[in-house]
């Protein structure tokens, strides 16, 4: 059973991972045939929220190439993510990594954020509503972000990202030949996949990029 009392340490998969993918397997023909094509790796934590967190800042809007030769600019730049690294370096120096000015903006924010508190919440006591209340109300973090954070930092295992691009196309490939799905009958979908939605949402990223996606 999975706990979300438990912080996933890095490189963790959780551990209602392989009974997910047999329950899903069972309900949904079309999933399975990509769990059984692209069945591992699974998830894994990072196992540091803060890091997830810019990671995902630095990956809004752009492509995952693009995000990822950002974010190696931006390792190489501060080194270990930590709030401390990041406020350690000015606002040209994080725009010079390929930050959008108001990227910058809000990764120096989310810095002074954690050092005035957010690093003391017991994030992985909260229930899903609550760590995304808190995530949103942070400037530059909508729900997408904070669902990335969900997903890939704490594991949880019933998360459903409608609005992320990667997830809508590899459920309308596996599901609608490619044609586009309106956001009704994307949640009709992913409510099957209930109470296991990041594991459906996991595989339609699978779906379509050979790499498994990581923030």
């Amino acid at each position: 059973m999975f706990r979300a009392d438990i912080m996933p340490r890095q490189g963790e998969t959780p551990e209602y991972w392989e009974d997910a993918k047999r329950r899903l397997c069972l309900i949904d023909p079309a999933l399975a045939a990509v769990i059984n094509a692209k069945g591992e790796p699974g998830l894994s934590s990072r196992g540091d929220l803060f890091a997830t967190l810019v990671k995902a800042i630095v990956g809004q809007q752009i492509s995952i190439k693009a995000a990822a030769t950002v974010w190696g600019r931006v390792v190489d730049l501060i080194g270990e993510v930590k709030p401390e690294s990041v406020l350690a370096r000015t606002h040209e120096e994080l725009r010079s990594c390929g930050l959008s000015n108001r990227k910058a903006e809000y990764v120096a924010g989310i810095a002074e954020a954690w050092q005035g508190g957010y690093a003391e919440y017991n994030w992985d006591s909260m229930d899903d509503e609550r760590a995304l209340e808190l995530l949103v109300a942070l400037r530059g973090v909508g729900r997408w972000t904070a669902e990335m954070v969900l997903i890939f930092t704490l594991l949880r295992p019933d998360v459903f990202p409608i609005d992320d691009l990667g997830v809508v196309r590899g459920m309308e490939k596996v599901y609608n030949e490619g044609e586009v799905l309106d956001r009704t009958e994307l949640n009709d979908i992913a409510s099957n996949w209930s109470p296991w939605r990041t594991v459906g949402s996991w595989y339609m990223w699978r779906a379509i990029d050979p790499e498994p996606i990581e923030y």
